[in-house]
């Protein structure tokens, strides 16, 4: 008779057989995409014959999980794999084959198997998501939610079809787009070493990790001071950078160099209040430029701004906002913010409204003073091409008054997670110098992977004092004679659109005279 220790052993065993049994297909399934593309989760691999040609990307593609998520794959998987599968449908030796998408790992595989297929479709063959989704399950194939970064119980599930709509809500409003979208740019600056940030709306939203008082190595994982972002924010006009964590370096680091910067703090992993939200969309809508949001990692709090403002003013619902974010910086919206996010929709949707309501009313007032505008634009003509009326624009500051509990907290954590997984070959060298804070930012800067790396040092040629000065002259004369050409050319555009063909004849005739006037200083000076 076997003792109760060996039948407690076996009884596992068996339990841990049918937990692995249960996460296999019971059958081989096949879905039709098209005529020649298919679908399959299938028990084993499946070899290419004369008349079909197989692949699968169930190890070439692979999620890098902080805890238990396990997608949606990112934006350069997802941009590799439609790269992969049209090469394949265009290619001549696959022309009279089927081409069979398949995937025989866990239901994790099959349901990013199934998003990137589904996104593919949404993409290249200008199905709707609904219309997608349909063809994925039209076998009553079932697929595992995803979830969120957290350590803790999920609170929040995110379905596929969720995925699919913020695809199909990218293409709409420009934010996915192939053709312009780097690759290997995306996958240098994700990594931590190389800045840890990537675009949410290119153009609008980047979301990055935060920076520290000097650039070092701590714990493993890489830190960078704020001199090592500006290069890369000078270059794509981020003129904005919002702060949601508890001050690790002085903000006048930015504004100093010419950055508007905010604190909105909030403790790591909780959820903003309404007096937070709104400012947050106040800066955001007012930005000259593109805004950079950082809390500790990046990831939570960021990214639940971030889609709050999605869903007033694109109207996305919280669902697509999430699964857009995650699919651009994976990990972002954790715990109690999916929830958060989820109770604001309404009251953003109908805050979006209202916003766009005033614009409109704004537009339509600008457009009945046209008039006004002439005489105005005329008396703030000027040679020296200054306008009278500029008042500078002063920036909103917030401070915080608390301070995050002391410790590790969970954006330390989901750094170091970070740092830790990313064991692939890196795109680069090391793509920041590690010195003081004290140290120019001249010689601490990002690494680009298009940078020229054979070392060999820049020079400028010299020239003497009296061809600078020309040039100097000449640069001068041609800025103030493009002035008085753009100027004259925007006082046309409205004495044409607004006045009747006698004040016309007279109004121009005013307004040449003086745009001849100002040349003529010009020349003169």
């Amino acid at each position: 008779m076997k003792r109760k220790r060996q039948r407690r052993a076996e009884a596992r065993k068996r339990l841990c057989a049918a937990k692995r049994e249960g996460d296999k297909p019971k059958g081989d399934i096949y879905f039709g995409i098209t005529d020649q593309l298919y679908f399959a989760i299938l028990n084993q691999k499946l070899r290419s014959t004369p008349e079909r040609h197989c692949f699968c990307i169930d190890e070439e593609f692979s999620y890098e999980n902080f805890y238990a998520d396990f997608g949606p794959l990112n934006l350069a998987m997802f941009y590799r794999f439609c790269c992969k599968l049209n090469k394949k449908l265009k290619s001549l030796a696959h022309a009279r084959k089927k081409i069979v998408f398949y995937t025989c790992g866990d239901k994790k595989k099959q349901a990013n198997a199934a998003y990137l297929i589904g996104s593919y479709a949404v993409m290249h063959l200008q199905k709707t998501p609904e219309e997608a989704y349909s063809l994925l399950i039209s076998r009553n194939a079932t697929y595992l939610p995803f979830r969120d970064a957290s350590f803790g119980t999920c609170m929040y599930n995110l379905n596929i079809l969720d995925c699919l709509r913020a695809v199909h809500k990218a293409l709409q409003f420009g934010w996915l787009d192939f053709s312009n979208f780097d690759v290997e740019e995306y996958e240098h600056y994700e990594r931590a070493e190389n800045g840890d940030f990537n675009w949410i709306i290119p153009g609008k939203f980047l979301a990055f990790s935060g920076p520290h008082p000097k650039s070092k190595i701590e714990n493993g994982y890489p830190l960078h001071a704020p001199e090592a972002y500006f290069p890369y924010f000078r270059k794509y006009n981020i003129t904005t950078v919002i702060r949601l964590n508890k001050k690790m370096y002085d903000a006048k680091r930015f504004t100093d160099m010419g950055f508007d910067h905010h604190d909105l703090f909030f403790v790591d992993g909780s959820t903003p209040n309404d007096a937070i939200v709104t400012k947050f969309m106040n800066i955001c809508e007012n930005a000259d430029g593109a805004i950079a949001v950082h809390c500790k990692a990046g990831l939570g709090r960021t990214g639940t701004l971030i889609g709050c403002y999605l869903m007033k003013h694109f109207r996305l619902t919280a669902a697509e906002a999430i699964a857009w974010i995650r699919i651009c910086r994976p990990g972002s919206v954790i715990g109690p913010q999916q929830t958060f996010i989820l109770d604001k929709q309404s009251s953003l949707w109908m805050e979006g409204d209202l916003y766009r309501q005033k614009q409109c009313k704004q537009e339509n007032s600008i457009n009945k003073v046209a008039v006004t505008g002439i005489l105005s634009g005329v008396d703030d003509i000027s040679i020296n091409g200054t306008n009278k009326r500029s008042v500078p624009r002063k920036t909103e500051m917030y401070s915080d008054g608390e301070e995050e509990h002391n410790g590790i907290t969970q954006g330390d954590e989901l750094r170091a997670l970070k740092s830790k997984r990313q064991s692939r070959a890196s795109t680069g060298s090391l793509s920041v110098i590690l010195q003081s804070s004290a140290q120019s930012c001249k010689s601490v800067k990002f690494q680009s992977p298009s940078d020229n790396e054979d070392g060999r040092k820049r020079t400028r040629t010299s020239l003497s004092s009296n061809r600078d000065s020309r040039r100097t002259v000449s640069r001068g004369r041609k800025k103030l004679h493009s002035l008085q050409s753009l100027r004259f050319t925007r006082l046309w555009y409205f004495i044409s659109f607004s006045l009747s063909p006698r004040s016309w004849l007279s109004a121009t005739s005013s307004a040449f005279n003086l745009c001849l006037f100002g040349q003529n200083a010009c020349l003169s000076n």
